[in-house]
């Protein structure tokens, strides 16, 4: 049976969307589904102009006018589809559409998955021409809905809850096209992990209670800034801080640890943060829907970190009101919150179990077999 072709167009402005794509292309990889899957970053396809303007423009605004990037993304929003601006947006898009369109037809898909809005946008118009003859799916990576993730012609939509669910059906799309599956995460973290195995990889006391810094800026300070002051709190606890690639935050974070033998734990970058999460009982984070959907697959209780207004916002919005993370907008206030949830076991088992309990760990699993199949009847679920 020739195997089908899947192609997964993400656009590598934030981590999220490309992981998402990633996902699903891993879980792919299992023979069970006889796919050929292949991902692609839109943004290799387009002028260095429009790359420059469209990935470092909103990387930059995020890291150093969170403000202003979250009344632009409420001004999106709330635009007419026939304002000036969003005319302008969508013909600068067409002109960057062609060299993507002719990567499409040397691949011939069967179908086609957008793990960001953009790539959806620039095939809605090209469907709607009949100058694309196959299924295009969009997976939304927030627990929110922006309007621009919007678009005619799609074949379906996955959403991470029923709530977004809901508000898509609001946005006009029919309630047979939408699916309820969850955000995508690598299959590591819906693995059984053993607690102890892990902590004796990275030399950790399986036993004793662990915290996970895996972020740190917009409002709190630096890395290190944070783990001295947590580390000061009269808890015995472990600390293990994530620099990823930041060499110079890796290496104060080092040289702090001098200080706390066996209980900071520096970790450069790594591919395996799902076993870090599994020897922690608790993590501080920013609230990216992938971040935020792997954090719920495993059960692990969180705390966000000032969380940037737009999608970030939103997607503490829904952990807050689910139970499953508390906020902290400056570092005393994550001093407290750390502390408090230390003195109250009980609470934090509590957000735990309700972690658990909306982890959506299967969810590439459920994309893949939906579009296998075709657009099939909805798992949209009606609230009330």
């Amino acid at each position: 049976m020739k195997p089908q072709k899947i192609l997964l167009l993400s656009v590598s402005a934030g981590a999220g969307h490309m992981r998402a794509a990633e996902a699903i292309r891993c879980t792919a990889l299992n023979p069970q589904y006889q796919i050929e899957a292949t991902h692609l970053d839109v943004m290799q396809y387009v002028t260095a102009g429009f790359r420059k303007l469209y990935t470092d423009f909103y990387i930059k605004l995020v890291n150093s006018s969170p403000t202003l990037w979250g009344y632009l993304y409420h001004v999106t929003d709330e635009a007419k589809p026939d304002s000036n601006m969003e005319r302008m947006r969508r013909g600068l898009e067409r002109l960057n559409a062609r060299d993507l369109l002719k990567k499409i037809a040397e691949f011939a898909p069967d179908a086609i998955i957008c793990t960001h809005f953009l790539p959806a946008e620039m095939l809605s118009r090209l469907l709607r021409k009949e100058r694309l003859h196959c299924p295009v799916w969009v997976q939304v990576t927030d627990f929110d809905l922006h309007r621009m993730w919007v678009h005619e012609r799609m074949a379906g939509y996955f959403a991470a809850n029923e709530e977004v669910a809901f508000r898509m059906q609001a946005q006009g799309i029919a309630a047979e096209n939408i699916f309820v599956t969850g955000i995508p995460i690598m299959p590591a973290f819906s693995a059984p992990l053993e607690r102890s195995v892990c902590a004796q990889e990275f030399g950790f006391d399986a036993t004793r209670t662990t915290i996970l810094l895996m972020g740190g800026g917009a409002g709190l300070g630096s890395l290190e800034t944070i783990a001295a002051r947590l580390l000061a709190l009269p808890s015995d606890f472990q600390l293990v801080v994530l620099a990823g690639k930041n060499a110079k935050s890796l290496a104060a974070l080092q040289a702090l640890a001098a200080n706390y033998p066996q209980r900071l734990f520096p970790q450069g970058f790594t591919d395996k943060v799902e076993r870090l999460m599994a020897c922690s009982d608790l993590v501080i984070t920013k609230p990216g829907g992938l971040t935020s959907s792997e954090c719920l697959a495993m059960g692990l209780p969180m705390i966000i970190n000032s969380p940037i207004p737009g999608q970030e916002e939103r997607n503490a919005d829904y952990l807050l009101e689910q139970g499953v993370a508390l906020k902290a907008f400056d570092e005393v206030t994550l001093e407290y919150r750390v502390k408090w949830l230390l003195q109250h076991p009980e609470k934090l088992a509590e957000m735990r179990q309700k972690a658990r309990a909306l982890g959506r760990g299967d969810a590439a699993n459920k994309v893949l077999q939906i579009v296998g199949q075709g657009s099939q009847a909805g798992q949209f679920v009606e609230m009330g």
